[in-house]
């Protein structure tokens, strides 16, 4: 939804409460996304990898936020980025299974 998806990060009350990365079954291939739960909902996106680093082989100036984990920071340097893979997911409407690994 346009509308309300300018505003959707915007909140000062939302906490991050876990992220990191994850593979995700789709239909016949799997997908390389990372995650960020908040306290509200939760975000997937989908890693890619830039073919360009910035900078060319000295990517420690590149400012990266300090807030991200040191594994999303070094991703970041290393040129890739993420994507909003599909709408956050409420917290609320999300049900969680565990199942016994393939």
């Amino acid at each position: 939804r346009e509308n309300s998806s300018e505003n959707i990060l915007s909140s000062a009350n939302r906490l991050l409460l876990h992220e990191g990365r994850l593979m995700l079954a789709e239909s016949t291939r799997l997908l390389d996304v990372y995650l960020f739960l908040f306290d509200d909902f939760l975000l997937i996106t989908k890693i890619k990898r830039n073919k360009k680093k910035y900078g060319g082989s000295d990517t420690s100036s590149i400012p990266v936020c300090p807030s991200l984990s040191p594994e999303l920071q070094s991703f970041v340097r290393d040129g890739g980025f993420c994507t909003v893979l599909d709408q956050p997911i409420p917290l609320d409407r999300l049900t969680l299974k565990n199942i016994e690994p393939v």
